[in-house]
């Protein structure tokens, strides 16, 4: 590669590229914070760039800007216009003026393999080969000034402004900005690289359609984090925060992904294929009744929600629908901390919930993975039926190519074994471009780029999707999954889908749905599960799983002390069914990455459990208690709020001067009140502090310890016991001193008698 190549192509990776609204450009959110863009459904979109740095590493100087608000055509096919054209404006965000601003549309030679594409995705090709002449854009801009453009330039010709493109590929553009800056020379200020795919040279040769057309599956992702806190009565739910109100509206994300769908569905009913997470059907649906924010701030978007689940219940009619774990649970994670349960409910309750909800039956018995990879021990767990829970075992699974070995080909693939399973692909290259370099930053010579921009990656998976159905045709499956969170604008999915439509329209592709490659005949069955390194790294940590599996022990301790009181009261499964699935919210998936956004999940976990054991607990007395006697019992008032018995232990803490006697576990009745009259031995009289508090037989606290004031004059039976014995030592011990000094008395006087018993003399006169 020549110098001048290796200059160009890095220097376009350093570029930082952001999708952004008209008014400028902004740094990406992470992808539990992206519902706070807005999305413009009927506007263009920015593509914006920053300026380059000086070198590697050091401070990267600001200059221009590059806003193209529109690329057209972005998908070339015989009946496009002989001509591509970008509008936009350039901004200059220095603090110098900018003379001499030019712009110029390169490209570089077309990308033939597979291969050049993986690496164009990783980092821009080289765009140099035809470099067009330079088009003023302005003659200069004063710091903070703006000025919008048009350059429109020829697909094909020999004009000194043409692409000169004149047979069909994907090649790689850069539109360029040159200009010089105050103190300066002329230099690249500002570009913009990404592909366009030419299936047919308008007014030129077009690519012939495969013998055999791709099978174009696409599993259209409705998810995002998990926000419940706990869902109630109308007007009762309660949630962590008011995004949803934004994502749901008309400018909202969630509300491009079903516009996109919907509009999508009747040229590709058999293809597209809707991955919805239970968790947050659950959400919408507790928003559309009403709802407040925690703290107690009514919630705003309770018509959005019910408008928007309205519209996802028509949409989905007779459709195909999967249900992902529920609050795209960390499968891997969950099975790692040893939670069969959890991850069990995660599989079932979802299906059910969907069904209950939408009114349609899920693909049964089918996983779709974070990630699209799975560790051989939790897929031998997903595959095993469980009849005690209710759980007939997975029996086909969506996976990675990297998650996959021994497994040729795009078809699916059998994983043998006692229960086997069908594996189907997901084609990671297109799936991997609508990710974009948010998770996998592009390098270059030592030189890191910044996070993409939707609409760069959009048309990057464009291009790689006509790359598959126009070059590689061979009757290959391209399943396709954009991000699970996706956050592209309106605009940027309707491109993508209008695109895929293009190819099925024309013969490239054709349409196979997603139950199809589930139930068809594996090419091979001895593939295996291959778990990636690096996918280990991304998991929910061990810190938070470890506090979910405190969290529900706590929980199996408390659910096994309840009863049911009767028919017509609360069932156990009813208040800590709700519990379970929040310890799974802090267990997502969308926290891969994110710890802080999992410790606050597991802490609304924690306080939600925390405010259930208090509904159990001891009453404090309104004054000390006096005690009669020795072993009287110290009366303790023990409440029970739940609307379901509930076995408690009492326990008093150690307090000096009073001994515990054994006491059996109490059984609480529903909504129930008890005086317990414990049992001690008072071992001294005073007054005496004794904490005491409420647990299950399991040892889980109920409610909070409380404090209680004993007083006691009276001696208890030891007490008495060890008196009794003292004086009766004391009686001992003086007779026997009594009985000594009288024997010694009388071996002095040699056996006469002692003086005490010798009567006087009368006195001589």
């Amino acid at each position: 590669m020549s110098v001048r190549k290796l200059v160009c192509t890095a220097a376009v990776a350093a570029f930082l590229v952001t999708a952004t609204p008209l008014a400028g450009a902004v740094e990406q959110s992470q992808p539990d914070q992206t519902d706070a863009l807005p999305f413009l459904p009927d506007g263009p979109q920015v593509w914006a760039t920053r300026t380059l740095a000086a070198q590697p590493g050091q401070p990267q100087p600001q200059f221009l800007r590059l806003d193209i608000a529109q690329l057209t055509p972005r998908f070339v096919t015989s009946d496009s216009p002989g001509t591509v054209k970008i509008t936009g404006k350039i901004v200059n965000v220095g603090d110098r003026k900018v003379s001499d601003i030019v712009l110029r549309l390169e490209r570089g030679e077309s990308l033939d393999t597979e291969d050049d594409l993986r690496k164009a995705l990783r980092e821009p090709a080289a765009a140099e080969f035809v470099q067009p002449n330079f088009t003023k854009v302005a003659d200069e801009l004063e710091a903070g000034q703006q000025k919008d453009f048009t350059l429109e330039v020829p697909l094909r010709g020999t004009e000194p402004t043409s692409l000169a493109i004149d047979q069909p590929g994907i090649y790689p553009i850069l539109a360029n900005i040159n200009g010089r800056p105050d103190y300066g020379g002329q230099a690249r200020l500002a570009a913009l690289s990404t592909l366009l795919p030419v299936l047919g040279v308008p007014g030129g040769e077009t690519k012939g359609r495969p013998g055999a057309p791709s099978k174009l599956t696409v599993l259209w992702p409705i998810a995002d984090r998990p926000r419940l806190v706990r869902t109630g009565g109308e007007g009762e739910s309660e949630l962590v925060d008011d995004d949803l109100a934004a994502s749901l509206s008309a400018t909202g994300r969630l509300y491009g992904l079903l516009q996109a769908y919907e509009q999508a569905i009747p040229a590709m009913s058999t293809s597209m294929c809707l991955a919805i997470d239970p968790d947050l059907l659950r959400t919408i649906q507790a928003m559309s009744t009403g709802y407040k924010i925690r703290g107690g701030i009514e919630g705003k978007g309770k018509a959005e929600a019910k408008l928007w689940l309205d519209r996802l219940k028509l949409a989905v009619t007779g459709r195909c629908v999967v249900a992902l774990p529920y609050a795209d649970a960390d499968l891997v994670a969950l099975n790692r901390a040893k939670l069969p349960n959890m991850r069990t409910l995660a599989l079932n309750d979802g299906s059910k919930l969907i069904q209950q909800i939408l009114g349609v039956q899920p693909l049964p018995d089918f996983v779709w993975p974070e990630d699209g990879v799975l560790d051989q021990s939790t897929f031998d767990e997903l595959v095993t039926p469980q009849p005690d829970q209710k759980y007939t075992g997975m029996k086909s699974v969506l996976l990675d190519p990297t998650g996959l070995a021994d497994a040729p080909g795009t078809a699916p693939v059998g994983i043998g074994g006692k229960h086997p399973v069908t594996a189907v692909k997901i084609d990671s290259m297109v799936s991997d471009a609508l990710q974009g370099s948010a998770s996998k930053p592009r390098t270059l010579s030592g030189v890191t780029t910044p996070v993409e921009s939707q609409p760069v990656s959009v048309q990057n998976a464009l291009s790689v999707l006509v790359f598959r159905a126009g070059w590689q045709g061979d009757g290959r499956n391209v399943l396709v999954t954009p991000p699970r969170r996706w956050n592209a604008p309106l605009a940027e999915m309707t491109e993508f889908l209008s695109a895929a439509q293009k190819l099925l329209g024309s013969g490239y592709a054709t349409q196979t749905g997603l139950e199809e490659l589930t139930t068809a005949t594996p090419a091979t069955t001895n593939a295996k599960v291959s778990y990636p390194p690096e996918a280990g790294a991304r998991e929910v940590s061990t810190t938070i799983s470890d506090e979910v599996t405190k969290q529900s022990l706590e929980l199996g301790g408390l659910v096994a002390s309840m009863q049911q009181e009767d028919k017509e009261h609360t069932a156990p499964a009813d208040l800590a069914d709700p519990l379970w699935l929040g310890l799974l919210r802090a267990m997502s998936g969308a926290w891969r990455q994110n710890e802080e956004g999992a410790r606050s999940a597991a802490y609304i976990s924690q306080d939600e459990l925390n405010s259930l054991t208090g509904m159990v607990g001891v009453t404090p007395p309104a004054s000390p208690i006096l005690l009669g006697s020795g072993d009287s019992p110290i009366p303790v008032t023990i409440t029970n709020k739940l609307d379901v018995r509930v076995t408690v232990r009492i326990v008093l803490a150690d307090t000096p001067g009073i001994r515990k006697l054994d006491l059996a576990d109490q059984v609480l009745p529903a909504r129930g009140e008890r005086v317990v009259r414990v049992p001690v031995e008072v071992l001294r009289s005073g007054r005496f502090p004794v904490n005491v508090r409420l647990t299950t037989p399991e040892g889980v606290a109920l409610g909070d310890t409380v404090k209680l004031e004993v007083s006691s004059s009276a001696y208890g039976t030891i007490t008495v016991i060890v008196t009794v014995i003292a004086a009766i030592a004391l009686v001992l011990l003086s007779g026997r001193r009594i009985y000594k000094r009288v024997r010694a008395r009388n071996g002095e006087n040699g056996g006469a008698p002692s003086i005490e018993n010798v009567t006087p003399e009368k006195s001589s006169a």
